[in-house]
């Protein structure tokens, strides 16, 4: 029998996102859901009524503006502790003027 297996994560709680990065956070959010969304679509999975591992459709796959709230709060946690451990590993986050 194997040990079982505790993941390891950053203590993320002393890094606050600037303002700035709130509408990025947004953004990669929306990705977050579009990357999930397109490799669904790609193994085969369709928009239905429920989720149904068997029939390979959800009713998630829709534009992220037409989710529940509750699932793009679950995007925007991923995006924003993305944001959070890069620069709790010591790098800056700037828009380049231009982008």
């Amino acid at each position: 029998m194997s040990e079982q297996w505790s993941p390891k994560t950053q203590d993320l709680s002393h890094i606050s996102l600037p303002r700035e990065l709130e509408g990025l956070a947004e953004e990669l959010a929306r990705n977050v859901h579009n990357t999930w969304a397109r490799e669904r679509l790609q193994a085969g999975w369709r928009s239905g009524p429920r989720r149904s591992d068997a029939l390979k459709q959800t009713p998630l796959l829709v534009p992220y503006e037409d989710l529940p709230e509750e699932e793009k709060v679950y995007d925007r946690v991923t995006a924003m502790n993305t944001l959070r451990y890069i620069l709790a590993m010591g790098y800056e986050i700037r828009k380049v003027s231009g982008s």
